[in-house]
């Protein structure tokens, strides 16, 4: 009986309902959440205001004692009006006005500031430098705050559910830090109310707060776009896609009647495009294009304020120029959606960090596309590589950071000419002699250093040289830069490196940007160095950065053999950022008549080889490693299989509890894979090249590893990433 009569309540109520949707509907004005007491509004720019009331409702929106300004909720309930432009002040009251009245309380007018990025945006107050001092002394009743909650969404979304708050030290903690101390300083500098609104995320990439409309404004980025474009359904792609398969589905139904009647086996039915699913269900939600633009900044827009700050890119730094091209789309992206050409926009440059044993020229091909990205109109960058942490990658000196964005502010939004905003950029390169004169902008009161100690990573390079230090002595506004080992210097490299915090800056105190300029000459070691190699014809050449699964070589000369070969012959070249280049070369009788398995010996190449070779010639520019003509110890292991420590071949002084020279291979087949050459009766590994698969974590090494205690040929190292060269060649000498 209690079950029948909940059932009959629940009928009641639905016939209640279904007779009230027939009744007029008296809805109340509301505000999207970026409106509240306590807000800060844009000055000097029209400012919109935006909501939602019954269709046909007539809505008034009044700021202070202005003229009030009316329009009609469309056939969606949705209404906006644009209030005219008005000068800082408050506290002012907004009135909103349709059936209902909603008040606001306490708005200021003012400058508006987004600040958005990944971690070291989000990194609030609280964990900041000096965070007990800071908190307490947070008292700015002028400086709003608003924090918006961490929501990805697939489709832009109306609505946050955030309130500003005003700065206090009750407030400020969970704040923002780069945000708060950029606001702080410019409340200072303007004397004017600051908005900040905080939208970020620790972790995240870039592409996840572009708009649609960024990645369609550039080409780039076109495999973006479409991606996106295939999980909205309201896109043409999406339709086209989801009715193709809805025809594939519909006959897969039509098969399951007729496999229903017939008794028949059924197939399972087609699997519903991945690609079409919303983004927001994939692994990482918050990590995919549009998903935070469409839960984060979209409910923000189109409310008025002056420009961005934008601190990111630890997430993407390995991508170097591409990410110039995410910055436009993610710049074009937000001035298109809010319709303002003039929003500004400025970031920060990375801060020097350890990245684990990664290429360190990595993270300085990075800032140089940070740096490329200036060329979009009303951007700026903040350079901190002199208060950063190389070994915390969240460093927490965010005081310089956010004085550092407010002074480009300062200089080139609110025209403060006397404001220098920037420390010495590359100008100009002039070789002189023996010595390099670069030239620099952007220095202020004059060039300086900042701890009074001699310049540090400047470096230089010659025809006949690698990099090396350079000492830099400055001349007015130039650097001039001498090496004794390089006698004629033709270009220059200036903290590229991950960990460079050099001491250049002006006499304001702000940093040299990190630079490379003039033209890095081609050297070949291989002439230089190995007189025999005249006599020796290239078959293969490969750049190992390029090592996967399946070895495509830079260049492959098998068909410009002609003739039989009588000597094979390997040299490996190997540099790491800042240092000497290695190299070794060591030709030997030939093993094989087959040239498909003298390179690297994949699946598809069929070499296997486990052997000694004879007449081996080593020359190596590695101290220690035993060079000479006609050596007797050669010993080669060559396959793609796995391979065990024991010395199963026998060979003399090989270990049986190290992986050396003579090593067991094991299945798979397809496995680790190994490509060494050694010299048994010296107890050394030549070189090695194992694990090509694991592309950036491939074991290259000459001599002997020592880095893991298993191993003397360089098995399980993976230091490929650790070097900025690594260059195989693989040649021959025909018979005459």
């Amino acid at each position: 009986m209690q079950w029948h009569k909940r059932s009959s309540n629940s009928w009641l109520f639905v016939s209640l309902a279904l007779i009230a949707g027939a009744l007029p509907v008296r809805a109340e004005v509301t505000l999207p959440h970026v409106f509240g007491s306590n807000m800060v509004l844009q000055r000097r720019k029209p400012l919109p205001v935006w909501g939602w009331a019954a269709a046909g409702e007539k809505v008034s929106v009044q700021l202070a004692d202005g003229p009030p300004v009316t329009t009609t909720a469309n056939d969606q309930g949705e209404w906006r009006v644009a209030l005219p432009a008005r000068e800082a002040g408050g506290p002012f009251a907004m009135k909103v006005t349709g059936n209902n009245e909603v008040t606001l309380d306490n708005v200021r007018v003012g400058e508006v500031w987004l600040c958005s990025g990944q971690s070291n945006m989000q990194m609030s107050v609280a964990g900041s430098l000096n965070a007990p001092e800071e908190i307490a002394a947070a008292q700015y009743p002028n400086i709003r705050l608003l924090s918006v909650p961490l929501v990805p969404q697939p489709l832009p979304v109306k609505d946050v559910n955030a309130d500003w708050k005003v700065c206090s030290p009750e407030t400020v903690g969970g704040f923002s830090a780069c945000g708060y101390f950029f606001g702080r300083y410019l409340h200072k500098e303007l004397n004017v109310p600051i908005g900040l609104i905080n939208s970020s995320w620790g972790g995240t990439r870039i592409e996840p707060w572009t708009p649609p409309a960024g990645f369609a404004a550039v080409p780039a980025l076109a495999d973006i776009q479409k991606q996106v474009l295939l999980t909205d359904p309201a896109a043409d792609l999406h339709k086209e896609a989801l009715a193709k398969y809805l025809e594939t589905a519909e006959g897969w139904t039509k098969t399951a009647r007729q496999a229903l009647a017939d008794e028949t086996v059924l197939q399972p039915i087609p699997e519903y495009p991945k690609e079409l699913l919303p983004l927001t269900s994939r692994e990482q939600p918050q990590q995919q294009p549009t998903t935070l633009y469409n839960g984060m900044i979209h409910a923000l827009v189109p409310f008025a304020m002056r420009g961005a700050i934008w601190y990111q890119g630890e997430s993407n730094h390995g991508e170097g120029k591409l990410y110039t091209e995410k910055t436009k789309a993610l710049v074009a992206g937000w001035r298109q959606v809010w319709g303002d050409d003039t929003l500004a926009y400025y970031y920060v440059q990375i801060a020097p960090y350890q990245y684990g044993n990664e290429n360190p020229y990595i993270t300085a091909e990075f800032w140089e596309a940070q740096a490329a990205a200036l060329e979009i109109p009303n951007t700026g960058m903040a350079v901190i590589n002199d208060v950063g942490n190389t070994q915390d990658i969240h460093p927490k000196n965010k005081q310089e950071v956010g004085r550092r964005l407010g002074l480009l502010a300062l200089a080139k939004t609110y025209g403060k000419a006397d404001v220098v905003c920037s420390g010495p950029t590359f100008k100009a390169l002039k070789p002189d002699g023996n010595k390099l004169r670069v030239q620099f902008d952007d220095v202020g009161g004059g060039l300086a250093s900042r701890d009074g100690q001699p310049l540090t990573w400047f470096e230089i390079i010659g025809a006949d040289t690698d990099f090396a230090k350079a000492d830099a002595v400055i001349e007015g506004d130039t650097v001039v830069l001498t090496a004794p080992e390089v006698k004629a210097p033709v270009a220059v490299q200036f903290a590229w490196n991950k960990l460079a915090e050099p001491n250049l800056m002006n006499k304001e105190g702000l940093p040299a940007w990190p630079f490379r300029a003039g033209t890095v000459p081609e050297r070949d070691y291989l002439a230089l160095k190995v007189a025999e190699a005249k006599d020796y014809q290239l078959v293969y050449e490969l750049d190992l950065a390029k090592a996967a699964r399946e070895i495509v070589y830079d260049q492959d000369l098998r068909a410009r053999v002609a003739g039989a070969f009588d000597r094979i012959a390997y040299f490996l070249e190997l540099q790491k950022a800042g240092e000497q280049t290695q190299w070794v070369y060591v030709s030997m009788d030939a093993f094989t008549d087959d040239l498909a398995k003298i390179g690297v010996p994949t699946l598809a190449s069929k070499a296997v080889f486990q052997q000694k070779v004879t007449n081996m010639n080593v020359l190596c520019s590695v101290a220690g490693i035993a060079t000479g003509e006609g050596l007797a110890g050669g010993n080669i292991e060559f396959w793609p299989h796995n391979y065990g420590p024991t010395n199963s071949a026998s060979i003399p002084d090989a270990s049986d509890a190290l992986w050396d020279f003579g090593d067991q291979r094991v299945d798979p087949e397809d496995g680790y894979g190994c490509m060494q050459v050694h010299n048994c009766e010296a107890k050394q590994t030549i070189f090695a090249f194992n694990s090509w698969k694991s592309g950036a974590g491939a074991n290259i090494g000459i001599g002997n590893s020592s880095a893991d205690e298993r191993t003397r040929d360089w098995t399980f190292v993976a230091n490929a990433n650790q070097y900025v060269v690594k260059k195989l060649r693989v040649l021959v000498r025909v018979k005459k």
